[in-house]
């Protein structure tokens, strides 16, 4: 199996490490990773300025590239720059979990919503800050349930969030939004965002990906990259207003 690891946090991040020495009994990895921290990017890439690619497989064994830009540019840069393919892309594990509507700001998320656009089957893992480590003890439970049931050939990608303490795993849907924000002046015209935890108003609905996570369940969601609204496109299309 030939695998491609990217992630949001950076090349040297923890997670990426933990991944990699994971994934590397699965089969042949190569790590295609931002150069710096490119949290919150979601799904954005480099269209302006030339994009810097430096040779990092001094970190952790295998071929690995540093990329001055976006997690999306470095699965683009991976397949599309190295002139690849892979059985599977893997993003994480994220120093933070991913969760209802504010995956859309994930980059984490954002590298697999880039691999299915080119066509790959990946997965993005995300976890809680400070539990990087007691998470990936459960890397092989939560891909075992993938293997087991054939979920990467009945959709191409989904959102994992692992908790520390992992009861089981449980196929769930996006929830809310769960954290809300405020800027804070910071002095000289500067402000800093600074987001709090705002819990779901339904605790006991497991299948959402929050609260399952919150009871100890590995939280597995599909996602896709149609944005299209269905029930208002056929609900139009039937009425045949156009």
């Amino acid at each position: 199996m030939r695998i491609l690891i990217t992630n949001d946090d950076g090349i040297e991040a923890l997670g990426i490490k933990l991944l990699v020495e994971w994934a590397k009994k699965l089969g042949e990895v190569t790590i295609v990773a931002p150069k710096v921290e490119q949290s919150g990017k979601g799904h954005g890439i480099e269209l302006v300025r030339p994009i810097e690619v430096l040779d990092r497989s001094d970190l952790y064994g295998v071929e690995a590239y540093s990329v001055d830009s976006t997690p999306a540019d470095c699965v683009r840069y991976g397949i599309l720059g190295m002139k690849r393919k892979y059985d599977l892309v893997l993003s994480g594990i994220n120093k933070g979990a991913n969760l209802g509507k504010d995956i859309v700001y994930s980059g984490t998320v954002g590298a697999i919503f880039e691999a299915a656009a080119l066509d790959h089957k990946a997965l993005a893992l995300s976890t809680f800050p400070d539990t990087l480590e007691a998470a990936a003890e459960h890397f092989d439970k939560a891909y075992a349930y993938i293997v087991n049931n054939n979920l990467l050939n009945i959709n191409p990608i989904y959102n994992i969030n692992i908790p520390p303490v992992a009861d089981g795993v449980k196929i769930t849907r996006q929830g809310r939004a769960y954290f809300a924000d405020e800027f804070i002046p910071v002095g000289n015209n500067l402000y800093a965002q600074k987001g709090y935890y705002t819990p779901d108003k339904d605790q006991n609905d497991i299948e959402l990906d929050a609260v399952a996570v919150n009871h100890n369940l590995i939280s597995i969601t599909p996602m896709q990259n149609d944005r299209t609204e269905f029930s208002v496109y056929n609900a139009i299309k039937n009425a045949c207003l156009d």
